[in-house]
């Protein structure tokens, strides 16, 4: 069966498999977005991982279809194209994949050994050449582009590079080894006794107390089975933050939806006796912060790294500040029990003031 990449663009001119996306007229929808027809027996934490599942099923309807497209570059999606047009080779690293496209888009941990270090190592090296080569994750509007068209160039340069990555991961150690290295040693960091961890698993929360900011692929390693993050730094330093876990259909667990941040930021606000007020991003947004405000962070910013964006001083003591995250949640999720695949409208719903706390 051959597969060739097309522009999403174009994905109406022929029968095509659209990856880690959704539209109408697709063949086949190979997706983990909320609502995405992904058919059940394929369904996956990750699109990766429907296409892996989709692999092993030949018969498939709309497997046949010749054309494979995205409506945006990132790892998840490049490794389910790439997945779709070298299947054999796909299928004999199906666990490397599936590590690579979680750490990629959750950005948690996926556990240790060689497999999870390659992992690692595939995903800094996506994240240096794109940024080597092209505009960063979210940064297609700064250049007046589109990311549906403009991700066609990052498309076309890495699918056929990422085999010879696959199966020898020392030919891009220039590319990959500085943002590894970061991210060892701040996993160091998170994993010593310079962090201490606070668990909420009834509402969802894991609270992170670490001296620094550091890259999410160590601050959100201990992450796993958690869908909040509050990060504490010294210096009464704060975000709070939904993981993408709780913007797409999660396969493996139910999850809690996400609710408004306007209260929270309010009573922070209130709190706050600072020059500065707490801001949030809506629930639909891919990763929602709360911060306390300085600068507006533009879309690319909040996606990057913690250690890459100023994170201001608060009044407010960490012991407080977290008595009255933790507050918040449990009073919101009172009457609501987590589960699979929640839709929008439910979501919204859940977040209304006559729904919380009834």
């Amino acid at each position: 069966m051959y597969h060739h990449f097309v522009p999403f663009t174009t994905l109406r001119q022929q029968p095509t498999i659209v990856v880690d996306s959704t539209a109408n007229g697709a063949a086949l929808v190979l997706a983990h977005w909320r609502g995405a027809p992904t058919p059940v027996p394929l369904r996956d934490d990750t699109s990766a991982g429907s296409v892996l599942r989709a692999l092993r099923q030949a018969a498939l309807p709309g497997l046949p279809a010749a054309a494979v497209t995205a409506n945006h570059f990132d790892v998840d999606g490049f490794v389910g194209v790439w997945s779709l047009l070298h299947p054999e080779l796909a299928l004999q690293y199906e666990e490397l994949l599936r590590l690579t496209a979680q750490l990629g888009d959750f950005r948690e941990g996926i556990g240790a050994g060689p497999l999870a270090d390659h992992a690692l190592q595939l995903v800094c090296w996506i994240n240096a050449e794109e940024k080597e080569h092209f505009y960063p994750p979210f940064g297609a509007p700064k250049l007046r582009r589109r990311e549906d068209e403009a991700c066609v160039e990052k498309f076309e340069w890495f699918l056929p590079r990422f085999a010879e990555m696959l199966q020898n991961p020392e030919s891009g150690r220039i590319a990959w080894e500085p943002e590894y290295r970061q991210v060892q040693q701040a996993s160091a960091v998170i994993h010593s006794s310079a962090t201490q961890l606070a668990h909420y698993p009834e509402i969802g929360l894991l609270v992170i107390r670490t001296p620094e900011p550091v890259p999410y692929y160590a601050l959100f390693g201990p992450t796993v089975d958690y869908d909040i993050v509050l990060s504490i730094y010294e210096g009464q330093r704060y975000e709070l933050e939904y993981k993408y876990t709780t913007w797409i259909d999660l396969e493996s667990r139910p999850t809690l939806p996400r609710l408004p941040l306007n209260e929270l930021a309010a009573q922070l606000s209130a709190q706050e006796t600072s020059a500065h007020r707490w801001t949030f991003d809506g629930i639909t947004d891919t990763g929602p912060l709360l911060r306390l405000a300085g600068k507006t962070l533009t879309k690319v910013e909040r996606y990057a790294d913690p250690d890459q964006r100023p994170i201001l001083a608060s009044s407010i003591t960490p012991e407080v500040l977290e008595q009255t995250v933790v507050a918040f949640f449990r009073y919101g999720y009172a009457s609501i029990q987590p589960r699979r695949y929640w839709t929008w409208a439910e979501i919204k719903a859940a977040g209304q003031p006559e729904s919380v706390g009834e």
